[in-house]
């Protein structure tokens, strides 16, 4: 069995877990609802507010589903009840952000302002060069926040772009010149 797959999932207090019709679980909660629907032949049990994931045999297709689909239950349980967040760092002085609207405008050295939109059910805040993505939907704020990330990758000679809050960029050694040459 999947050690991940088997874990029970503990609903908290104040959080309704729903399974519908074709697998659809909806989980709501004080930060709002979310809805999924998951592969049919995969089981999913609500008791005494306990969620528990099951599987109909060993294959490796239904082994891969079972730790995903406990997964994806969990985090949507998490992101009703706390929320999820990404913190991105804009690497350079003359780079800038500002939220305007539901649209985030970047100024990122191009000859253009960037423009882009963001989605239902995602916050964005800019604090000087801190920008925060937040929101219930794990997957949604994940790939928001790299959709930002990659509108100005980092440089690895100059270390200036877009990052994650903590990473790490792996620098470059520029160019030398050669001790004998004229």
């Amino acid at each position: 069995m999947s050690r991940i797959g088997r874990k029970p999932i503990q609903i908290p207090q104040g959080v309704t877990v729903k399974l519908g019709e074709g697998n659809l679980v909806t989980v709501k909660g004080p930060k709002g609802e979310l809805k999924r629907a998951f592969h049919p032949e995969i089981t999913i049990e609500i008791k005494d507010n306990v969620v528990t994931v099951k599987r109909p045999s060993d294959a490796p297709f239904y082994r891969a589903l079972h730790g995903t689909t406990r997964a994806l239950i969990n985090n949507m349980v998490i992101g009703v009840t706390q929320g999820f967040s990404k913190r991105l760092v804009i690497n350079e002085k003359t780079y800038k952000a500002a939220v305007k609207g539901r649209e985030v405008e970047f100024a990122l050295g191009f000859s253009h302002p960037v423009v882009v939109k963001i989605p239902e059910g995602i916050d964005v805040t800019v604090e000087k060069q801190l920008i925060t993505v937040s929101g219930i939907d794990k997957e949604l704020v994940g790939q928001f926040a790299q959709k930002i990330r990659h509108l100005r990758k980092v440089d690895p000679y100059k270390a200036k772009g877009i990052i994650y809050e903590g990473e790490k960029i792996r620098r470059k050694a520029g160019k030398t010149i050669a001790a004998g040459a004229k």
